[in-house]
């Protein structure tokens, strides 16, 4: 059970039930347990947070590079809300379950440019300071523009910003159990 109780969603005034409108759009109706949560206790934080993930609709990195990100993020900070919430995700953009399998396992693709992206993801997670330049090479030769590199750094942020908030709130996972 979530550790923040949030009041009932149909409850909602000001800028939680405008944010929790907006969320619905999105949504297809619904508002997960994450949004809910974030949306009481911070509005402008959720709000934030959907512009942020707008630009990420709208960026030039795949949808299926965008979902590789969040779901390797999530599994390495351990966060089980957002596992399961991408591992969904990513097979609504074409992932196959056992390339899933295989991103969370940190087993190679057979796809030589995701499992670039995987290793160059995981080289920003597991190290400090300035990455080296042969791992800024490697991205580049894989086929990521500089562009898409900053998009990169932003998906990221936005999984490690939601990841945290669901293992403080232990955030009751409102998607399909992951095998």
């Amino acid at each position: 059970m979530s550790r923040i109780a949030i009041p009932a969603i149909a409850h909602a005034t000001g800028d939680t039930a405008e944010v929790y409108a907006r969320v619905r759009k999105i949504a297809g109706g619904s508002v997960p347990n994450l949004f809910a949560a974030l949306g009481h206790l911070a509005p402008a934080t959720l709000n934030a947070a959907l512009d942020a993930e707008g630009a990420l609709a709208s960026s030039s990195v795949s949808k299926q590079d965008l979902e590789t990100i969040k779901l390797l993020i999530s599994e390495q900070t351990g966060c089980d809300y957002c596992v399961a919430a991408h591992v969904m995700l990513g097979k609504m953009t074409g992932l196959s379950p056992e390339v899933l399998r295989q991103i969370r396992a940190g087993q190679p693709t057979g796809d030589a440019r995701r499992d670039a992206l995987i290793h160059f993801v995981r080289t920003l997670q597991t190290t400090r300071g300035t990455i080296g330049a042969d791992a800024l090479a490697a991205i580049r030769a894989a086929g990521y523009s500089d562009t898409q590199l900053a998009e990169i750094s932003l998906a990221i942020a936005m999984t490690i910003f939601t990841n945290t908030f669901n293992r403080i709130n232990d955030t009751d996972v409102d998607f399909p159990p992951v095998e």
